[in-house]
């Protein structure tokens, strides 16, 4: 299918739903055409001097810079990360770029660098290089960050989004949707009773736990943009299979809940930053399990659903009355510039 009508760029197209996908499919794999690229999981396999390495990048323009549970710079380092510890790999080195707005308070950037720093020696990462442009004020919004890394992928571990099998159960680690309802809260000065603080984190550390007890894990995932319902929706495309959960085994904390009730929200489509989805066969399942209830990131993950031959490239939830509903990909995004 072509491009929809859009003959310019709108905020939809970066928000992981379907003008994302579009916006791929249709320009930037054409531009490119290679076959590392295709893969389309969350970083590129590289193959060098015997050793496979998993390389990632993104960018950051989440506002406010600031909001409860982290800011701009921690949430940078922690993208970065989770998305090479997405292929297997343990991360080793990042890049970082900045885009600097004439104006911005030094004490907001030490601030930010500070933050991004401490997330990286926790994450156990260098940040080995980077740079630094500024731009007119009114241009650039405060900050900008781009990071970029690298990191290896162990023997034996083969993980990609094309992999998801029939019969294969999924997993997700844990509550969802903290991380958009607590940018929502901050940016439209909404009180919902309680602090709702983003959940994001490394987790790396949770998916070298997960490898030492099994290497049979097929997909990982880390539901950002688009929320766990786009991740979904994109594994079961790109492995041509189909995927059912329920919606009553969902881990929503009540305050997210409520929230997404009075804003009109799915918390299925909620972004995540300290989240996976992890897809493996059934027989290690409960052995998966019992190793991430004892990783501080995992102790509420739970088995949500499976991967059937039934209905391939979609996505069917069974809902809390008993019936079934189709749960696609947004057109665009619930809430703009989350990450």
């Amino acid at each position: 299918m072509p491009l929809r009508n859009h003959p310019n760029i709108v905020m939809g197209h970066g928000g992981g739903g379907k003008l994302s996908a579009e916006l791929v499919d249709h320009l930037f794999l054409p531009a490119f055409q290679n076959e590392t690229l295709a893969n389309l999981g969350d970083s590129a396999v590289l193959a060098l001097a015997g050793h496979r390495l998993a390389f990632s990048t993104d960018s950051y323009v989440v506002q406010p810079l600031f909001f409860p549970g982290g800011n701009i710079g921690e949430l940078a380092i922690h993208g970065t990360v989770n998305d090479i510890a997405m292929s297997g790999a343990q991360p080793l080195f990042l890049s970082t770029g900045f885009i600097l707005e004439e104006g911005l308070p030094l004490a907001q950037l030490g601030t930010i660098v500070q933050a991004m720093g401490a997330a990286a020696r926790a994450a156990g990462v260098i940040l080995a290089t980077g740079d630094t442009k500024v731009v007119d004020k009114g241009h650039g919004d405060g900050i900008y960050i781009n990071t970029s890394g690298f990191g290896l992928i162990p023997d034996g571990v083969e993980i990609a989004p094309q992999r998801a099998r029939p019969g294969d159960v999924i997993i997700l680690s844990g509550e969802i949707g903290l991380h958009g309802i607590a940018i929502m809260s901050v940016r439209q000065g909404l009180e919902f009773g309680t602090v709702i603080e983003s959940d994001s984190a490394p987790l790396n550390g949770l998916v070298v736990a997960m490898l030492a007890v099994t290497k049979e894990i097929h997909v990982l995932r880390d539901p950002t943009r688009g929320g766990v319902a786009s991740s979904l929706n994109e594994i079961a495309k790109a492995a041509g299979v189909g995927i059912q959960y329920s919606e009553r085994k969902l881990p929503v904390p009540d305050a997210v809940r409520s929230a997404c009730e009075f804003l009109g929200l799915d918390p299925i489509y909620v972004a995540n930053e300290g989240k996976l989805i992890a897809i493996a066969p059934a027989h290690v399942a409960e052995a998966l399990l019992a190793a991430m209830h004892q990783h501080p990131l995992g102790e509420k993950a739970v088995i949500i659903g499976q991967v059937t031959a039934e209905h391939p490239g979609v996505v069917v939830a069974q809902t809390g009355i008993g019936g079934r509903r189709v749960v696609d990909m947004q057109i665009g995004e619930q809430l703009p510039r989350i990450c």
